[in-house]
């Protein structure tokens, strides 16, 4: 397809004004540990991911963990006598199989430096049932050489050229003492400082930052050098938590530590979860779920607490984002959650370089295999791969051109520079629901709740300086069209499926509404839909 001049496109009988759509749901995706990389399902289904929703990065934890075997101080007998080594070990057969995997799919890495080998851990098997070790190293220096040692196996393997587009992340969720780190905050910022300096060292144009800390808060928790418990107590008990003062976590501390030892930081890493969990005076904790736009001013903020630092350049990643962050929210399998990441994605396009999905695949193991099929696990695909709501929406989102012809609070319209074919999508986030977030659910029947809300959404647009005859496909996701998870609660919810019942869901996850739409002789299309609550639409040329 020729390109055509985009002064000829008109939204709504006025000439558009492109702007540049940065594609930032798909400049990376999570996943869980590095060693879940090694099983056929789990390839499988980044292999889709990749070729379908155009992923370019993949992060995950446990790049160390002793399931990768890449610090060794023995040399592990197994039942016979296990010899200590003169001095450490570093094997990367384990690691350069994933890596090799994640190239080959036409991705990369962005690299999680941690967690800590048994071996060189101060603390041992602090979280999850896999026993990750997550202290501060009993050896700095060996932590460093560790470091040090495999960037540069990299670099020997993939060429230089190549390991300067990734990113280094030191570490993850230093913040949550004591399971991703059992030490202070100033200890973390040391590790912080060694790692960085040392990655330097190697080649300056390698990039570099943290602290990847998890959510916004809106108290003290966090501003000693660990988590206070008591400064809580008032946000665990607010009438109108969306009234407090959200901010980052150890962002602004971390970026005067950096520069008053001048350390460098390529981004700023971390995570915002439009949730919290604050503990009350009681001891018990309490979930939280913030406003429907929690994301995008959290954003609006941390750009600009990082436009006024010393660091003004620096890029900004978030490097785990969801609507909660349980693996275990049947929130995560529904509808309701693809209209509200599509909604949020759009809202946040210009404020960040990339916000990372978190995850791409249920096969994550944090809380060990979810029960059954459709658990609330993070995935985007479940367990076999089957597509949830949620894939879809970033199907629809990856579709769409990288300028921006139409930015309305119920989607947008935009073009490809390439071909300038025209896509656009849209989206039914319920009117009812005000500003109210769609929150989290224990039980997928929870969920349902959600489906009476309404109203219907009018999308009423016209599209001109369009070549007559053009078609373009129109796919809906709603209530009734690829809504698996309500196909397998009428199913009667069986843990165990069938092979049969399986390929049912199957069916059922892509059956999305489908029709075509032609450009009259006038070159206008338009464009009327009535989107049912929770719909997700996209409009796509294809000839």
């Amino acid at each position: 397809m020729t390109s055509e001049p985009a002064t000829r496109l008109r939204i709504d009988g006025r000439q558009c004004e492109e702007t540049a759509l940065h594609h930032v749901w798909s400049e990376c995706v999570g996943a869980g540990r590095a060693n879940e990389a090694l099983r056929a399902d789990w390839q499988r289904q980044f292999t889709e991911a990749v070729d379908t929703l155009g992923f370019k990065y993949i992060r995950f934890h446990g790049l160390f963990h002793d399931d990768m075997f890449v610090y060794r101080e023995s040399d592990g007998g197994g039942f016979g006598p296990n010899t200590p080594l003169a001095s450490p070990v570093h094997t990367f057969s384990y690691v350069d199989k994933v890596f090799d995997f994640i190239l080959d799919s036409g991705a990369r890495p962005f690299v999680e430096l941690g967690f800590m080998p048994r071996e060189l851990a101060t603390q041992t098997e602090t979280l999850f049932w896999w026993h990750a070790h997550c202290s501060p190293p009993k050896d700095m220096s060996r932590w460093v050489e560790l470091v040090t040692r495999t960037v540069e196996h990299w670099i020997d393997r993939y060429g230089l050229a190549e390991v300067r587009q990734w990113r280094f992340e030191v570490w993850n969720e230093p913040n949550l003492v004591p399971h991703f780190w059992t030490g202070t905050r100033t200890q973390y910022f040391e590790l912080y400082e060694a790692t960085a300096n040392a990655i330097k060292e190697i080649d300056l144009e390698l990039r570099v930052g943290g602290p990847s800390t998890s959510v916004f808060v809106p108290d003290d928790r966090y501003k000693g050098e660990v988590q206070d418990r008591s400064k809580e107590h008032a946000t665990a008990v607010a009438e109108d938590i969306d009234a407090l003062d959200w901010r980052p976590v150890w962002i602004e501390e971390f970026l005067d530590w950096c520069r008053e030892r001048q350390v460098p930081v390529d981004f700023v890493s971390t995570h915002t979860y439009p949730t919290d969990y604050a503990f009350g005076a009681d001891g018990v904790g309490v979930p939280l779920s913030r406003y429907a736009d929690a994301t995008r001013d959290d954003l609006t903020l941390l750009r600009k607490l990082i436009a006024d630092s010393a660091y003004p350049d620096a890029e900004i990643h978030i490097t785990e984002w969801s609507t909660s962050p349980s693996s275990r929210d049947r929130m995560h399998d529904t509808v309701f959650a693809a209209a509200s990441i599509t909604r949020s994605f759009l809202q946040c396009a210009a404020l960040a370089d990339s916000i990372s999905y978190w995850a791409f695949t249920d096969v994550f193991e944090e809380g060990g295999a979810g029960i059954g099929p459709f658990h609330g696990g993070f995935g985007l695909v479940n367990e076999n791969g089957i597509h949830k709501p949620t894939f879809h929406a970033l199907d629809m989102l990856g579709r769409l051109g990288d300028r921006l012809l139409l930015s309305a609070p119920h989607g947008a319209v935009t073009r490809d520079s390439r071909t300038s074919a025209v896509s656009a999508v849209f989206f039914n986030y319920p009117e009812d629901m005000g500003v109210k977030s769609i929150g989290s659910a224990n039980s997928y029947e929870a969920t349902r709740a959600l489906a009476s809300i309404g109203p219907n959404r009018r999308v009423k647009h016209s599209i001109g300086g369009l070549e007559p005859g053009t078609a373009f496909l129109v796919e809906i996701l709603d209530w009734d069209h690829g809504n698996v998870a309500e196909a397998w609660y009428r199913m009667g919810s069986p843990v165990n499926p069938t092979r049969e019942q399986h390929r049912h869901l199957g069916a059922v996850a892509d059956a999305l509404l489908r029709y075509t739409l032609t450009v009259p002789d006038s070159g206008v299309l338009e464009l009327d839909v009535d989107l049912a609550p929770w719909a997700v639409m996209s409009l796509r040329q294809t000839a």
